[in-house]
C-alpha cells in the first residue's frame, strides 16, 4: 500500500511540474504589442486616464504616448519617428500627413471636438470677462497675454480670433504685450502661474488646470476645433493601433472625454 501511495504522489508531482512548465512556456510565448501614440498636448490627462482602463482589459498591449503640439508631432513623423497612431488638435497637420502618404486614409476619423477658451489668472485685476474685453485691453496695451506659436493649432485658432476682431498680432507682439508657448500646456502654465493676465487655450486644458473660463470662441470666430485621428501607414502594429482607436470611440472612453469638456464625435 505504501508503495502504491508513493507512486501516486510521484505521478502527482510530475503532473504539477509539467503543468508549471507548460504555463511558463505559454507565458514566454505570449507577446506584447507596443502601440506608440502621438497625440496633441491637450489630450495628456484624458489619454493617461484612458490608458489605465485599456491596459487592464488588454494586457497584451503596451501604450506609449508622445504628447506635444500637433505641428511638432507632424514634423517628427515626417522625419521618421516611430508612431502607430496620430491624434491631431487640428485638420491641417493631419491633412499634411495625408498628402505625404503617412497615414492609412481608411482609418481616419474625426474623433473629438474642443472649444477655444479665454482664461484669466486667479490674481488678474484686468477685469477681462469676454473676448470683447480682451480686444479693448489689447488695443489699450494695458495687459500681458499668452498665446500659442503660429505653428501650434491653438495659436492658429488664436490668429483667426485676432483676425475676427481686426487685431494685428505682429503690432501687439512688437508692443511687448504678447507672450508665446510652443504648445498649449506652456500657455496654460503661464496663466496658472499668474505670469500673464489672460491667455487663449482649450476648454479641456482650462478644466484640467482648474482655470476660470471667461469666454468661449464661436465657430464664426475660429471655426470648429476638430481632433482627427488615424493609424500610420508605416505602423508595425496597425491592428493593435486600430484596436485602441476603436476603443477611444466607445462609451467608456467617451465618458472620460466628456468629463473634461471634449465632445465625442465618433461614439460607437
Amino acid at each position: 500500500m505504501k508503495r502504491i501511495i508513493a507512486i501516486l504522489l510521484s505521478v502527482l508531482f510530475l503532473c504539477t511540474v509539467g503543468s508549471g512548465c507548460q504555463s511558463a512556456v505559454t507565458n514566454a510565448n505570449r507577446s506584447t504589442s507596443e502601440v506608440v501614440v502621438f497625440a496633441a498636448a491637450s489630450m495628456t490627462e484624458t489619454l493617461e486616464e484612458i490608458e489605465k482602463l485599456y491596459v487592464k482589459q488588454h494586457p497584451d498591449i503596451k501604450l506609449t504616448f508622445n504628447f506635444d503640439s500637433s505641428g511638432t508631432l507632424k514634423t517628427q513623423i515626417e522625419e521618421g519617428a516611430k508612431c502607430d497612431l496620430f491624434i491631431s488638435a487640428a485638420q491641417k497637420q493631419m491633412n499634411g500627413l495625408s498628402d505625404g502618404g503617412y497615414i492609412n486614409a481608411a482609418t481616419r476619423i474625426n474623433l473629438l471636438e474642443n472649444k477655444v477658451a479665454l482664461c484669466t489668472a486667479e490674481n488678474s485685476k484686468a477685469g477681462i470677462q469676454s473676448y470683447d474685453d480682451m480686444k479693448s485691453h489689447l488695443k489699450a496695451g494695458d495687459i500681458l497675454m499668452a498665446i500659442g506659436n503660429e505653428d501650434v493649432p491653438v495659436g492658429q485658432y488664436t490668429q483667426k480670433i485676432f483676425s475676427y476682431y481686426d487685431l494685428d498680432e505682429k503690432a501687439l507682439a512688437d508692443r511687448g504685450i504678447l507672450t508665446y508657448g510652443s504648445n498649449v500646456k506652456e500657455v496654460t502654465s503661464q496663466i496658472t502661474e499668474g505670469a500673464v493676465d489672460c491667455g487663449i487655450i482649450y476648454r479641456t486644458d482650462a478644466y484640467s488646470a482648474k482655470l476660470k473660463i471667461t469666454d468661449t470662441a464661436t465657430e464664426e470666430m475660429c471655426g470648429q476645433v476638430i481632433y482627427p485621428a488615424a493609424v500610420l501607414s508605416a505602423s508595425k502594429h496597425a491592428d493593435a493601433a486600430k484596436g485602441f482607436l476603436d476603443y477611444l470611440q466607445t462609451e467608456e472612453a467617451s465618458a472620460i472625454f466628456e468629463k473634461v469638456g471634449f465632445t465625442p464625435l465618433a461614439t460607437r
